[in-house]
């Protein structure tokens, strides 16, 4: 039977609609969360981030893609209860566009982590180089970091080998250097048991947050699919019912 065929895929077609807000709410706090929840070493990264990524702010990108997921669920279900071929082409040309957006986005963020550590790393060194122990805000958010993480440096210690803090502290490392905090910390003392440098836990906290918001995405991508085929099921279902 045609129509009980047809009003079960409206049935269905609202239930995605249903998961495509839902999962628009879901990118939403997601995107809050990486915006909002910030590690100390992220405040670090804030000058990287201006040069090398100005178009990537995943935070405030989930937050965008959320929220116009929540109109478009909205929009959808309208065009369900109404049969409207205009709404429902509508939903399917923002669907396609969002998602195509969120494969770019994707391929991007791949690409980018391929060469991250280098560029990080190409970063980080000049910074403790020259700008800790000089530069209030870099000094403070470096020890914090490097007190939370129990961490030293980027690599290790002998990034402050040769820096401006090593000459104005007579050859003396930050505490955090020295596996019991000693105060100085002498580069003898640093490489006799070497504290683990901050990369390695820099590194986990981006993947955590990485694999978190990657795996919405991709139920999302797949949910968005399905929306896309439904919607376009609909669409030529009412062209021929109009005909």
């Amino acid at each position: 039977n045609k129509m009980s065929c047809f009003t079960f895929t409206k049935l269905t077609a609202s239930l995605f609609h249903l998961l495509v807000f839902l999962s628009g709410l879901s990118l939403l706090a997601v995107g809050i969360w990486v915006t909002v929840d910030r590690d100390p070493f992220l405040h670090l990264l804030a000058p990287f981030s201006n040069q090398f990524l100005q178009l990537i702010n995943i935070g405030l990108f989930c937050i965008s893609i959320g929220a116009t997921l929540v109109l478009l669920g909205l929009l959808g279900s309208c065009g369900v209860r109404k049969e409207s071929k205009c709404l429902q082409l509508t939903f399917f040309s923002i669907i396609l566009v969002i998602f195509i957006s969120e494969v770019a986005a994707g391929v991007v963020a791949l690409a980018y982590s391929s060469f991250a550590e280098n560029i990080l790393r190409a970063w980080a060194t000049p910074v403790l180089q020259n700008d800790y122990g000089i530069d209030p805000m870099v000094t403070r958010i470096w020890n914090t970091t490097m007190t939370d993480l129990k961490c030293c440096g980027f690599s290790n210690y002998t990034d402050f080998m040769g820096s401006e803090f090593e000459d104005q502290n007579e050859n003396g490392l930050p505490p955090s250097c020295c596996l019991n905090n000693i105060d100085p910390c002498s580069p003898a003392e640093a490489a006799h048991l070497p504290v683990q440098g901050c990369f390695d836990h820099i590194l986990k906290i981006l993947r955590e947050k990485t694999i978190t918001v990657g795996g919405i995405a991709a139920g999302v991508g797949l949910l968005e699919i399905a929306a896309m085929i439904i919607s376009m099921y609909l669409f030529s279902h009412l062209d021929g019912k109009v005909s």
